[in-house]
């Protein structure tokens, strides 16, 4: 085997640190914690809904404000990350989500205190809240994803894609936690004790990384300047590369932030759904132990072709489900197909360009996470509250003039729209079907249909993806085949690919 390509079969790759296994967990857990966050405000997006009289949109804008967070720190971490010290920056992150707890549990008593006297001071006091306190966690969040990403494609050279795909199984394993957090004690705990459980693995993290030693990237390790790593983003591959991981942001992460939300409607069942997105994320965690031999079979641009198509059609055939086995079988193919692809995606990042180091497995994180929250969340929540209202004015005027929003929102350019308050439609979702009126059952399907909308047409984005793959296979195939290169032995080029193997 040449030394420009990677081994995943040939026995245990030799990592450059003794200690790490022990940085490796660290960040798995610190992950982890971040995927419990995640999880368990995606199950409790109902209860801020109907305590606080949020719609769709405004819930989609406060997930969407901690992904943007999440992107914009990656971003800067990435820029400063070796300058600072890996361990630093984790500290710091070990900071802020303690205090991202504090500002998101002063929502409930600052709301109530103010609710009688002025209740729209009241709604924006607890929607400016719970977004600060999101952000804050997105930084933590932010400043763990800028470390442990080059951290692990440092500690591990000769076989990013496997511990790339171990380190993040720490995200769908917070998932699993943080659903059935949800789904356990939804509707018997409040959703302030539920939130709080995240700090668990933060404490864990934050006590496996005393007095441990954290290396540079292999870029700054090897004397690479800032200016070379930023000139690798000249190479019209990266361009390529960070457009489709963008992509990817909106469809993973935005998706997942309603993914619970929709299917338990689709189930009828609020715990239904946390339990089926418990499963996709358990899919999850067990398949990412396994990209190591699967990439060595079709490659990583392969691997990532394949999960395009699966996220496209498992997400198409979800939006048109009727039974729950359905759903399941739906979900099942879009869980394979999101399971590989971010952090497989980062391992091409860091194996074509290793000298952008830090900076370019940074802004990959940071895009997707960007993505997610500027476009992924809030657009799939202004999708839904655009087909919902829709249709339940072609359905019924007068109920919708009854069941909208007391403002509208907007996403982007589009047009302003009045979604459906969830303080009144929400409680339809738990209701049985016998015990609805005619005009609740009207509004009832208006909010299913807004749901399995915004799916279909979330559906197109990873059908691009796979077209914009497609492309980059053949260039490879164009080319002699896909290459892991290293720092020593590099040259610059002007093609698509940037460095190539001397």
């Amino acid at each position: 085997m040449t030394t420009d390509t990677l081994s995943y079969s040939s026995g245990a790759p030799v990592a450059i640190a003794p200690n790490a296994k022990r940085l490796l967990l660290a960040g798995f857990m610190a992950i982890l914690a971040a995927g419990v966050g995640f999880s368990v405000r995606g199950g409790i997006l109902s209860d801020w809904g109907a305590q606080f009289g949020f719609t769709q949109s405004d819930l989609g804008n406060i997930t969407g404000g901690g992904l943007t967070g999440f992107g914009i720190i990656i971003l800067l971490g990435a820029v400063f990350a070796d300058r600072i010290g890996y361990g630093k920056l984790l500290i710091t992150a070990f900071v802020m989500h303690f205090l991202s707890a504090v500002v998101t549990l002063a929502a409930t008593p600052i709301y109530n205190s103010m609710k009688v006297s002025d209740p729209v001071g009241a709604h924006n006091m607890a929607y400016n809240l719970l977004s600060v306190g999101m952000f804050m966690f997105a930084i933590g969040n932010g400043l763990c994803e800028a470390v442990v990403n080059p951290l692990v494609a440092t500690l591990f050279p000769k076989n990013k894609s496997h511990y790339l795909n171990i380190l993040h199984a720490g995200w769908p394993a917070g998932l699993v936690l943080g659903g059935l957090v949800a789904a356990l004690l939804s509707g018997h705990v409040r959703w302030e004790i539920q939130m709080s459980l995240f700090l668990l693995p933060v404490i864990f993290y934050g006590a496996i990384c005393i007095g441990q030693h954290f290396p540079k990237s292999e870029a700054a390790s090897a004397g690479i300047s800032f200016g070379t790593m930023l000139a690798q983003f000249a190479a019209p591959l990266l361009l390529i590369l960070l457009v489709i991981h963008a992509m990817l942001g909106y469809v993973e992460l935005g998706t997942d932030s309603w993914i619970s939300n929709i299917t338990g409607n689709i189930v009828a069942s609020k715990q239904g759904g946390l339990y089926l997105f418990v499963y996709t994320s358990t899919l999850m965690f067990l398949l990412r132990f396994c990209a190591g031999p699967i990439v060595e079979r079709i490659s990583p641009l392969g691997l990532l072709f394949a999960g395009a198509c699966c996220s496209a059609i498992g997400l198409t055939f979800l939006s048109g489900t009727q039974s729950v086995m359905a759903v399941v079988i739906a979900l099942t193919i879009y869980g394979v197909g999101k399971t590989f692809m971010w952090p497989t995606m980062l391992a091409v990042a860091s194996e074509r360009f290793p000298k952008g180091g830090a900076l370019v497995i940074g802004a990959m994180g940071g895009i997707g996470m960007l993505s997610a929250g500027l476009l992924g969340t809030p657009g799939i929540g202004y999708n839904q509250d655009r087909a919902a209202s829709e249709k339940l004015q072609e359905l019924s005027p007068s109920a919708y003039n009854e069941y909208k929003a007391p403002k509208g929102n907007q996403f982007l350019f589009f047009k302003e729209i009045q979604g459906l308050d969830g303080s009144k439609v929400n409680p339809l979702r738990d209701m049985p079907a016998s015990d609805r009126t005619a005009e609740q059952q009207l509004v009832h399907d208006a909010d299913l249909y807004g749901g399995r909308a915004a799916l279909k047409t979330t559906a197109t984005i990873p059908a691009t993806m796979a077209v914009l793959l497609l492309c980059v296979i053949i260039y490879f195939k164009a080319t002699g085949g896909y290459r892991a290169l290293h720092v020593s032995g590099e040259e610059e080029t002007g093609g698509i690919a940037g460095p190539v193997q001397a």
